[in-house]
């Protein structure tokens, strides 16, 4: 298999519903775990119409565009079109993960799992939406092509979390077959691995067919997803997923009824459990955290690190609004002759720090360094993480009812706040 070497292992994602959350609102959150030096941008794309037979050009494939894609925020590798995590100007979020399963993974580029990220967040305005754009994309093209920065290709097939305002979803694929199942209450995690067993609220049309025809199911008995396409030899990745998965779960067991964006931030930030990252191959790169309230009056809010390691991350409120002010801090620049878009790829590297990330790594050099000072330092971005989140709470609560150009200038703000710190 390709790419079984060092390589990024591990994400988790985590959404929880009423009655598990201490308001009527659905949580999200996701770590995304990847090589250790890749830098993680934030991205605002804006609505946009499209003329028929538009083209747009994903990471690797250029597909059909849709005539009108939605706002949405990114937290994305800076050398790919797609996305680790995001959300849409109608409260849907979705994250992905990688799996190994049965069906052969393909070094052929097509699309990346972080690219559907994107194209359902673009074309979906409900979870559901989302998970057909997704399925309808992975069934026309396929999934496929390296998954980092290097030469060596590094391959794998994909899970989803999706939720909005009133359900999840877990979508878990293998090659261009699927599985989906709903969630409408209490919480779920996932971790790496395939969780979908016989509780299947939609399915590829041939999913049974080809698990019966490779002698993966018998035919007889409850069809399971997990238990038909998972590996019988798992690869050590996904072995040790399993214990993050039982640890996130029982996290979330522990706070049923009380569940809060501080508490996702908690859980993200769990370096016990294995679900926050810090080795030497790879790392937490970024996370984020979305409040998506039941009551469509309520703005949805969604926190990103734009950082690595977010138990030394602070995590920064942003809202869709008009006239949002572009935050050129948490961007990576652009190259002209960038390796990631010619063949063969990934032969040079580039620098694709951008201006919060530098400092940031500069802070966590000191905290290295001056452990007195790293602590001041960590203490005062938590004061001012703490800040952000008692506005956000008071504006979810209704105590306020900020002005718009306040709202759009939120984020960045809070960027800028952070960047000084730094200084």
């Amino acid at each position: 298999m390709a790419g079984q070497g060092p390589a990024p292992s591990s994400c988790d994602c985590f959404v929880a519903l009423p009655p598990h959350t201490a308001a009527p609102a659905v949580i999200f959150g996701k770590n995304a775990d990847r090589p250790r030096h890749e830098v993680q941008e934030i991205v605002y794309v804006p609505a946009a119409t499209h003329r028929p037979g538009d083209r747009v050009q994903c990471t690797y494939l250029e597909i059909e565009q849709a005539h009108r894609t939605h706002a949405v925020v990114l937290s994305r590798p800076a050398w790919l079109w797609g996305a680790e995590m995001g959300a849409n100007e109608h409260g849907v979020c979705v994250g992905n993960e990688g799996v190994w399963t049965r069906e052969p993974v393909g070094e052929d580029e097509a699309l990346l799992g972080m690219d559907l990220v994107r194209l359902g967040l673009e074309r979906g305005s409900s979870a559901r939406e989302a998970l057909e754009v997704i399925t309808a994309l992975l069934e026309r093209h396929g999934q496929g092509g390296s998954c980092k920065e290097e030469p060596v290709p590094f391959v794998y097939h994909n899970t989803f979390l999706l939720a909005d305002r009133t359900e999840a979803w877990v979508l878990e694929t293998a090659g261009r077959y699927w599985a989906a199942q709903r969630i409408r209450e209490g919480s779920r995690n996932i971790s790496n691995q395939l969780s979908v067993g016989t509780d299947i609220t939609a399915e590829h049309a041939e999913l049974r067919q080809r698990a019966r025809s490779q002698g993966w199911w018998s035919g007889a008995g409850e069809f399971s997803f997990a238990d038909a396409f998972s590996l019988e030899q798992q690869p050590p990745r996904m072995e040790a997923a399993k214990a993050r998965y039982r640890a996130g779960k029982e996290l979330l067991r522990q706070h049923t009824g009380h569940i809060t964006a501080e508490t996702f931030m908690a859980i993200l930030r769990d370096k016990a459990s294995g679900i926050c990252v810090d080795s030497e191959g790879f790392r937490t790169a970024g996370s984020m955290v979305s409040v998506l309230p039941r009551d469509p009056a309520v703005p949805c809010v969604h926190f990103f690190t734009a950082t690595p390691d977010p138990s030394r991350s602070v995590f920064k409120p942003f809202v869709f609004v008009a006239g949002l002010k572009p935050a050129p801090q948490v961007l990576s620049p652009s190259f002209s002759d960038d390796p990631a878009r010619k063949v063969p790829r990934f032969q040079s590297t580039v620098d694709r720090r951008h201006e919060l990330y530098r400092r940031h790594q500069a802070a966590l050099e000191l905290m290295e360094r001056d452990q007195e000072q790293g602590q001041k330092l960590q203490q005062t971005l938590r004061d001012l993480e703490r800040q952000g989140l008692e506005a956000v709470n008071a504006l979810l609560g209704g105590d306020v009812a900020p002005r718009p150009e306040e709202l759009a200038e939120l984020f960045f703000d809070c960027v800028d706040a952070e960047m000084k710190f730094y200084k």
